[in-house]
């Protein structure tokens, strides 16, 4: 039988097996592609499956949303604790600090000064209970004597004694237990060689001196070498001394003082906590004034310290004041005068005026311009 072909040279059978191959493969495509189709469909529940792994980081999502929010309820709540746990011991820290800053600090109420009102008379001689001044062109009474022609008078009413050294063993104290010593004016530095000497005491090379200002220390010259000992000076209060003091807390501090003294060094002293011995070495009492005639010479009487006072009424005792102005420094010094039945006709310090001089030159311009 012979084969038929085509124009191209390919029989019938080829173009049919050609064309049954065809449509075999479109079957298999059709199948694949179901397969294919169903395959998708097959892997939804594996993006089912992959849900919960979205879900599970979802929930550590909010796990760790809920672990951050949790954590400042905590943080809150501990922190009112804290603060109202500390809260009141601060406030009763500084409660406390106050109240001690208070009984430190404030000071006693002050007496209320009453002052003459005495017809102000004219004013020509006045009597300052002091030294005579060496510097008089720097003195303000002088100044004070040119500005209104009034003639100032000086005469001591107090002085000082030095204490015996049988009444200085009654105080039981050993100047060579000291290492330091503290001394507040040249009378200190005199009643302190004085005291060692007549108890026989070597002062040692080692003895160091804190000098309340540099005239007391230069002083220091007529007792001892003074580049060879150990000196400080302060600029007129102790507390210039507060940062050499303290490097040698170490040692033993000695304080001369009078029997009537001002108790500010001692309450320094024990405030940086400095181990120290006041020791009374000198006396302050009455001066004689038998060279003194009379007081009604003179027109105002200026008073500093009560001891002062008290030497007026122990040399006069028969004074009567009348028409004589009597001055007054100081709260304790006016009362000792009101006190002893004298009448008070000038006062500082004041406001208006801070120093005695200011207060008598406001009475003297009052009472002169007449």
């Amino acid at each position: 039988m012979a084969i038929k072909r085509n124009a191209g040279g390919t029989t019938k059978s080829a173009k049919a097996k050609t064309a049954k191959a065809v449509v075999a493969k479109k079957a298999t495509a059709k199948k694949s592609a179901k397969v294919v189709g169903v395959k998708p469909v097959k892997a939804a529940p594996v993006k089912k499956a992959e849900a919960p792994v979205k879900k599970i980081a979802a929930k550590k999502t909010v796990a760790k949303v809920v672990a951050t929010k949790e954590a400042p309820k905590e943080v809150v709540k501990a922190a009112p604790k804290e603060v109202s746990k500390a809260a009141p011991k601060a406030e009763v820290a500084v409660e406390t600090k106050a109240v001690k800053t208070v009984k430190k600090v404030a000071p006693a109420p002050t007496p209320k000064i009453e002052v003459s009102n005495l017809p102000k008379s004219r004013v020509k001689e006045l009597l300052v209970s002091q030294p005579k001044p060496v510097e008089t062109e720097k003195n303000p009474y002088f100044e004070l004597s040119k500005k209104h022609h009034v003639h100032v008078n000086f005469r001591q009413f107090i002085k000082v004694e030095g204490l015996s050294a049988q009444e200085f063993r009654l105080q039981r104290i050993d100047i060579l237990e000291h290492g330091a010593v503290i001394l507040t004016s040249k009378l200190a530095v005199d009643h302190y060689f004085r005291m060692c000497n007549e108890m026989r005491v070597t002062v040692p090379e080692s003895m160091k001196y804190f000098c309340i200002n540099e005239q007391t220390a230069y002083y220091l010259q007529k007792y001892i070498q003074y580049r060879k000992r150990k000196i400080f000076f302060g600029h007129g209060t102790i507390r210039d001394l507060v940062d050499v003091i303290k490097k040698n807390r170490t040692e033993k501090f000695l304080l001369p003082v009078s029997d009537v003294h001002k108790e500010q060094i001692a309450e320094f002293l024990d405030e940086v906590k400095i181990v120290f011995t006041r020791a009374v070495l000198y006396k302050t009492v009455a001066a004689d004034l038998s060279d003194i005639k009379s007081l009604a010479q003179y027109d105002v009487l200026v008073f500093f310290t009560p001891i002062g006072i008290r030497s007026l009424k122990a040399n006069f005792p028969n004074f009567k004041q009348g028409a004589t102005r009597i001055a007054a420094f100081g709260h304790a010094t006016a009362q000792m005068i009101q006190s002893l039945g004298y009448r008070l006709d000038i006062f500082a310090p004041t406001p208006e005026n801070p120093s005695m001089t200011s207060a008598l030159d406001a009475y003297i311009k009052d009472a002169n311009k007449k």
